[in-house]
């Protein structure tokens, strides 16, 4: 199981030049968001999105307000006033299967210095934490232990009667790794029990290896053009926005084996992988793209030169003989990247996105608006459907003889 932190990032202007920006035509027929929804409620950023279930969501931002949704309609349901300055994180609490009471609990982490814990069902402040010596900058909830942590300062663990069980860092769990992102464009994969790495990976940003990271760093690389910003990961992959990059970086052979080294015109702030092998991505450009992971055709590998030295490893005609069998290894794993949708609507950086397989996709923005992206095949014939309802309520409809 991974767990994984985020890092920050944007792809450096000398890789720009040779790796043009991927663009799409009008005629997008692999991009199902055809129609979209326009949702007002924040006066200031909304920064950030969290799923309560399979038809609501809530928002969160730079007003301090929260906001509870209908993915379905778009409909404002509830508005959550406590906060007094910006919200910096948030994150649900569900509760435990085994537990009587199924109300789903929003907690949220202020600049105020203080977390609120909210009844998703009635926008109720259940409870406020007034403790902390530091603003609280990330959330999290260990729902097998029925705990949750804040990080600032310091790091505290919680129980849902919110009371502090420790401050540490050592949390003792089985077969859990976990992965982090550095802003000078580290990824390493640790062992959560003993600490070692087990994988690292710092050349996303450099087509070119044998220079000299540190040199090429201090010479022409901001800290913001090489970081990295965010990812997600599968059983399988880690897929990092690095810069205006996307990366997509195999867990088993270690390696980089798909990237899009422009992705987007400014730094790439969210993504997320799909079921079906597909991929989204959001930009501080105000954009948001559909990625789809493509295998590559895999190329035949050149005949290997035999002879008596060969046979037994000696002399140069191994080494050379050795490169293409290296080379058709790569290219049989190798995949690549594929823009099928551009998602144009607001007009400044898009910090974040929810999916909803059946409600669509909600994005939000520095703009102070939520869009809600639908799929226009499917609202049709809902439309459709619901007419037909509606005139057979009604009698209007008859069969032709």
């Amino acid at each position: 199981m991974l767990r994984w932190l985020i890092g920050g990032g944007r792809e450096p202007q000398g890789l720009a030049e040779k790796s043009p920006l991927q663009t799409i035509g009008e005629e997008q027929t692999q991009n199902p968001y055809t129609e979209l929804l326009v949702l007002k409620a924040h006066h200031d950023i909304v920064r950030f999105l969290v799923q309560l279930d399979d038809y609501r969501f809530a928002s969160a931002g730079d007003d301090g307000i929260v906001v509870v949704w209908n993915a379905q309609t778009g409909e404002k349901l509830l508005e959550l006033n406590g906060h007094t300055q910006k919200i910096t994180a948030i994150i649900t609490f569900p509760s435990l299967e085994s537990c009587e009471e199924k109300n789903q609990l929003i907690l949220t982490a202020s600049a105020d210095r203080t977390v609120i814990v909210w009844d998703s069902d009635t926008g109720r402040q259940v409870q406020r934490i007034s403790c902390f010596q530091s603003t609280v900058k990330c959330l999290t909830v260990l729902q097998r232990l029925d705990v949750w942590l804040s990080g600032g300062n310091d790091l505290c663990v919680w129980n849902r009667k919110l009371d502090l069980l420790c401050k540490t860092s050592h949390l003792s769990d089985t077969d859990l790794s976990f992965v982090t992102g550095s802003h000078i464009g580290e990824l390493i994969i640790w062992d959560a029990l003993d600490w070692t790495m087990q994988a690292y990976e710092r050349h996303f940003w450099d087509p070119s290896p044998q220079l000299d990271t540190q040199q090429e760093i201090k010479l022409c690389q901001k800290s913001n053009d090489i970081s990295i910003h965010h990812f997600t990961c599968d059983e399988e992959n880690v897929f990092a926005a690095v810069g205006r990059g996307l990366y997509v970086y195999n867990l088993h052979m270690k390696r980089v084996i798909a990237c899009q080294k422009t992705a987007h015109d400014s730094s790439v702030l969210h993504i997320a992988r799909l079921s079906n092998r597909q991929l989204i991505s959001c930009s501080e450009d105000g954009s948001v793209r559909i990625w789809e992971l493509r295998e590559k055709q895999q190329l035949a590998a050149e005949p290997v030169p035999t002879g008596f030295f060969n046979m037994w490893g000696f002399g140069r005609v191994n080494k050379q003989a050795s490169q293409p069998v290296k080379k058709q290894q790569e290219n049989a794993t190798s995949c690549s990247l594929e823009l099928i949708g551009d998602l144009i609507g607001h007009s400044s950086s898009v910090e974040m996105f929810l999916y909803f397989e059946d409600h669509g996709l909600v994005t939000c923005s520095a703009d102070h608006l939520i869009i809600l992206w639908k799929n226009g095949e499917r609202e049709s014939g809902l439309r459709s459907l619901r007419l037909f309802q509606k005139l057979e309520e009604n009698g209007d409809l008859y069969l032709a003889v």
